[in-house]
């Protein structure tokens, strides 16, 4: 089978990307908590290393169960090193070595950050996607709603730690640059980008880990391996299968915008499953997430934008659009 499958040049949203955006967003959010049972006692870069290793062990049998090939294009390949540097190694190096030190809430507010990134990065120096005032209130909305769920008091630790939080923005910062450019990778099957992004992430962890960490030496728990088998196998492999296709489907803001729904998603396990309490103010932050998250996914009426834009084009009597000075 062929690595390529008919591309879109502007993303083409269905409803079954919807539920496949919550399942992403289920779980990547649910890797904060993994991440920081495993680092107890699997230093950050052995653990990152191994969670890529994983995943790309079980793409490979994916694909080569489905006859799915690899390119060979070195410029492609090139490509893939490039977004495995910036959507895997560096960010899930960073968010590993920050939850060392920071608390799980100031690190979910300060990392669901990329949708503002790719939202501003979009608008300012890209230009992919159109970026619209409700776009734009579906960042403020999504953050808030981010905020009311965590609570203030998560931010009591700013000063803390400050590199630690600076890593986490940073991180954010890498994810909305990976997710705008993984637009690139329109007309390949997903499985093809994220086998490429991990295989190359492998290439880049595997030789530090070997050589920071000497992981042979270590004595990790069986809780800690157990977390480390699901990043690979869930968290990651699964996980950018989904990403990429969304990517293509729905863009890049639309996709970021799932590090707001992590929030929630942490929250109502730990309520139905833990029997943590919830505060009233987490409801109404749910409900701004939702509305954020929207706002920034469910695509716009083209007629409508068109309008907007094209100060030619007006609304007649009869309800439809014709240009200035025509009947």
């Amino acid at each position: 089978m062929s690595a390529t499958t008919e591309g879109v040049s502007q993303p083409t949203a269905k409803p079954i990307d919807y539920a496949l955006l919550l399942l992403l967003a289920a779980l990547w959010g649910s890797t904060y908590t993994l991440i920081r049972i495993a680092v107890e006692t699997i230093p950050p870069t052995t653990l990152i290393a191994a969670r890529t290793v994983i995943a790309a062990l079980l793409l490979h049998a994916i694909m080569r169960a489905k006859g799915i090939r690899m390119p060979t294009d070195r410029a492609l390949w090139g490509k893939f090193a490039f977004q495995a540097l910036f959507n895997a190694a560096l960010p899930f190096i960073m968010i590993a070595y920050a939850e060392k030190t920071v608390t799980a809430g100031l690190a979910t507010i300060l990392n669901s950050t990329a949708p503002i990134f790719t939202f501003l990065i979009n608008w300012a120096i890209v230009r992919r996607e159109p970026a619209s005032l409700r776009k734009l209130g579906g960042v403020v909305a999504g953050m808030s709603g981010v905020t009311l769920i965590v609570g203030w008091e998560a931010l009591s630790g700013m000063g803390q730690g400050t590199l630690a939080q600076v890593a986490l923005v940073v991180s954010a910062i890498f994810y909305a640059w990976a997710a705008i450019f993984g637009r690139t990778f329109a007309g390949l099957h997903p499985l093809v980008p994220a086998q490429g992004s991990l295989i190359a992430g492998a290439i880049w962890l595997t030789p530090l880990a070997l050589a920071v960490d000497q992981p042979w030496t270590l004595h990790p728990s069986t809780e800690a391996l157990v977390c480390t088998l699901i990043m690979g196998i869930f968290t990651t492999g699964f996980g950018f299968i989904l990403y990429f296709r969304l990517l293509q489907s729905m863009g890049a803001v639309a996709v970021t915008s799932q590090g707001y729904l992590r929030v929630p998603v942490g929250v109502l396990i730990g309520v139905f499953w833990l029997g943590e309490a919830l505060p009233s103010t987490a409801w109404i932050g749910l409900i701004c997430v939702v509305v954020g998250v929207a706002a920034m996914t469910i695509p716009e009426k083209p007629r409508a934008t068109q309008a907007l834009r094209d100060p030619a084009i007006r609304e007649d009597t009869s309800g439809k659009t014709a240009p200035r000075g025509k009947p």
